[in-house]
């Protein structure tokens, strides 16, 4: 939801002053335990790295490391709740966007491991021309396109139509068609599989074709082909339930200046469409792309077809160079390539991360962004030093 920033100096004028809502700690109990191996010989290093980022004004962060010899070890520094005074559990939910995208494609790839569709048809096999009316590109696009981002269809994020009507209401519950209405009609950057360019519009059409192949709503197929086998007993989408009991408070940085203003309430647009909406943990995002890059999600079919990297034409400044795979993005480090996702929610950021080399896997996800956070948090400094601390 990085997008959204160009908006965010209106949002502080259209956020409310009313005074936080108290809890008791029972309020963020957990419904489960995670997995923390108490002998993991970097644990100190990590605890002092987090302790460091929330001590710079991240109100608090979890984090998870999984490794061949030690397994999992999980941890939390900081803050659930500023209001309350409620320490954060490893344990606690949280928002974590668009990390979605790669349970997403997961789901496709179960879908055609299934027989039920072919991820180099085009979209209309899937879905009528009503659906993708006025989307400029989605006639010519294959599914493979969407998961890659390589359809050059508009992201409706970008309309400044859509910025001014998610800010007049920052709690509407946001459904498909009204989302990619901001989307219709608009010119696409590209020809289909020419470039790269990421748009959340690819991932609300694939929630659709889930839908229509699978016959159920998407978040229900996530439960049952994703969630429930894989033992992610902390993650749920938000359409079921989209401000659950207990999941931690998120604060942004209107002005960065370090002053949070609670944004726990903020924008249901992604609360029904399959390019963010997640709720979950650093535990349950590791325990994911572990078990997706150990083989035990997808056939090393799907693995190798999620892995057709392809490099856009151009990168982004300031950042990790970047190639798309399906539904996965892969960067160059220091340490060697990695395989990420990222998401953010307002209020909210997270990253799951798999250095395959080293087969090491690193989640974190933090409650609340933008302004001076994102520092801290999700800058390519930030995240070379979760790097260096884990993989040194």
């Amino acid at each position: 939801m990085k997008l959204m920033l160009t908006i965010i100096s209106l949002l502080c004028l259209a956020a409310t002053c009313e005074k936080d809502k108290l809890y008791q700690q029972d309020f963020y109990t957990c419904k489960g335990e995670v997995t923390s191996n108490a002998n993991y010989p970097r644990a100190a290093d990590c605890k002092a790295l987090m302790a460091a980022i929330t001590g710079s004004g991240v109100p608090g962060m979890m984090m998870t490391v999984h490794d061949q010899q030690y397994g999992y070890w999980s941890a939390a520094e900081g803050m659930a709740d500023l209001a309350s005074g409620i320490s954060l559990q490893p344990c606690n939910i949280t928002r974590v966007g668009s990390t979605v995208k790669t349970f997403t494609a997961v789901a496709i790839f179960l879908l055609q491991e299934d027989g039920l569709l072919n991820i180099d048809h085009p979209v209309t096999d899937y879905l009528a021309q009503e659906d993708i009316r006025g989307l400029r590109n989605a006639d010519k696009a294959t599914v493979r396109q969407l998961l890659q981002h390589s359809s050059g269809i508009f992201n409706y994020i970008q309309d400044p139509k859509f910025q001014t009507a998610s800010l007049n209401d920052l709690v509407k519950n946001w459904r498909p068609d009204e989302l990619l209405a901001y989307a219709r009609g608009k010119e696409p950057y590209f020809a289909p599989g020419t470039n790269l360019r990421y748009s959340n519009t690819n991932y609300i059409l694939l929630g659709m074709i889930i839908e229509k192949v699978s016959g159920k709503p998407f978040y229900q197929f996530f439960k049952e082909r994703i969630f429930e086998p894989h033992g992610l007993h902390f993650t749920q989408f938000a359409a079921t339930d989209p401000v659950p009991d207990g999941i931690i408070r998120g604060y942004v940085d209107f002005y960065s200046n370090g002053n949070l203003t609670n944004a726990t309430y903020f924008s249901g647009w992604d609360y029904y469409t399959a390019d963010g909406g997640l709720i979950s943990n650093s535990f349950n995002l590791n325990n994911f792309l572990t078990r997706l890059f150990d083989g035990q999600v997808l056939s090393d079919s799907s693995l190798q077809q999620m892995f057709g990297w392809q490099e856009p034409a151009e990168q982004e400044k300031d950042g990790f160079k970047t190639a798309y795979g399906l539904g996965i993005f892969r960067i160059e480090t220091d340490h060697g390539p990695a395989y990420i996702h990222s998401g953010d929610a307002i209020g909210y950021m997270a990253s799951m991360v798999y250095f395959p080399e080293q087969r090491v896997t690193i989640s974190w996800a933090v409650n609340a962004n933008y302004g001076k956070v994102d520092e801290f948090t999700q800058s390519k400094k930030a995240m070379e030093k979760i790097f260096d601390t884990v993989l040194k």
